[in-house]
């Protein structure tokens, strides 16, 4: 099996060091009721701080930063598209919605993305599981209609890219002689995410690489495999990506009492706000991380919410989407990640709270790990080994 990608996370809704105050998935109704004490180090997501996790990521020997989508953070096209002077290497996983944007547009603005970039963008579909987030913008489709339209989405964009003049005429989206100028090269790898039936067969027909959240491994393997089957009926094959967040340190010890530091760090009205907000989703990937906690809310020890050897569920306890985190010393973190790899992940997107200092973790104590155990090519090791050996 080839050796993995490493990606991080771009904070484009704040970062902080503990798991409230900002972020993605958080309730804006949690947020609203936060006081000081448990805001206090909060980082704005101005185009500095952003450069600076940008800079560190690529520095470290990372791929490409994830950035997210929503009404909760600052607009990943934007943003990206800022950064791509501050950096030289790094790649731009963009997320967007597929229900708000034109598709030729779509395919217009990652064409030109290309050319002012070198060839650094990737692009994750988000169709969309929060009712109340989809309203924002307003779409009140219903997740099968939401699903049907980003499968003519797709479509359409990837004829626009290879098929100019492109005609279409679907149920959601009918156009003529699609085309962008100068053509788009090259095409950027598509990430597509979604637990529920309606996911599979769009993900199979169109995605290059199908992302799923951090749920143990044998969780993983079984829709890894249901994927898969989906994509040779389809006549193609898919690569696999985790998202998930990571928290290790030179001894399984340390990690845990920081785990646990940032469970004390939680109030449980706020939890118990973010956990009916939650429940509220329409997601199946959002309820598979509720229910890896078996609807449990209150919890003493960190170690209660270890649901597989060192992948920790404290995260969702406050925060919507990837809600598990890799928790243990280096060795564990990377043999974790060797798990994963084993099954078929080919793709990790990692992220921590703060995401600079979690990069300089993981990139000098994971990254060499993962390199001896065959996981990942030595030139991402050699990267991160030099940057935090430089102290940059």
């Amino acid at each position: 099996m080839p050796g993995a990608r490493l990606h991080w996370f771009l904070p484009t809704s704040g970062d902080n060091r503990g798991l409230v105050g900002a972020g993605q998935g958080v309730p804006a109704s949690v947020r609203a009721g936060l006081d000081e004490t448990v805001t206090h180090g909060f980082r704005a997501p101005s185009i500095d701080y952003l450069a600076q996790v940008a800079r560190t990521a690529e520095q470290l020997g990372f791929e490409g930063v994830l950035t997210p989508t929503g009404t909760f953070c600052e607009d990943a096209w934007l943003t990206t598209a800022a950064l791509i002077r501050e950096t030289t290497r790094l790649k731009f996983l963009v997320a967007f919605r597929p229900g708000v944007v034109n598709p030729v547009l779509a395919a217009q603005m990652a064409a030109t993305y290309q050319r002012i970039s070198g060839g650094r963008l990737m692009l994750n579909v988000v169709t969309g599981g929060e009712p109340r987030e989809q309203a924002r913008f307003g779409d009140t489709a219903a997740k099968e209609v939401r699903y049907a339209r980003t499968e003519e989405f797709l479509a359409v964009v990837r004829g626009t890219w290879s098929q100019a003049p492109f005609d279409f005429d679907g149920d959601h989206f009918r156009v003529e002689g699609a085309m962008v100028s100068g053509g788009i090269d090259p095409v950027p790898d598509v990430y597509f995410g979604g637990s529920s039936g309606p996911a599979g067969p769009v993900a199979a027909k169109h995605a290059d690489v199908y992302l799923t959240w951090g749920e143990p491994p044998e969780l993983v393997a079984e829709k890894i495999a249901w994927m898969r089957e989906l994509a040779r009926a389809e006549g193609r094959t898919l690569r696999f990506g985790l998202r998930v967040h990571t928290l290790s340190r030179d001894t399984s010890e340390a990690a845990w009492a920081h785990a646990q530091t940032l469970l004390d760090g939680l109030d449980p009205a706020t939890v118990a706000g973010a956990q009916e907000a939650l429940r509220a989703s329409e997601s199946t990937g959002q309820q598979r991380m509720l229910a890896l906690r078996d609807g449990r809310t209150s919890f003493d020890s960190a170690r209660e919410l270890e649901v597989s050897p060192n992948l920790w569920t404290g995260v969702g306890l406050v925060r919507g989407g990837a809600g598990t985190a890799l928790v243990g010393s280096h060795d564990e973190v990377a043999a974790r990640i060797a798990d994963y790899h084993a099954v078929g992940v080919d793709e990790f997107i990692l992220s921590g709270y703060p995401h600079v200092e979690e990069a300089y973790w993981f990139a000098g104590g994971v990254m060499p790990r993962l390199a001896a155990l065959g996981v990942t090519g030595a030139a991402t090791t050699t990267r991160g080994r030099e940057a935090v050996a430089a102290g940059r």
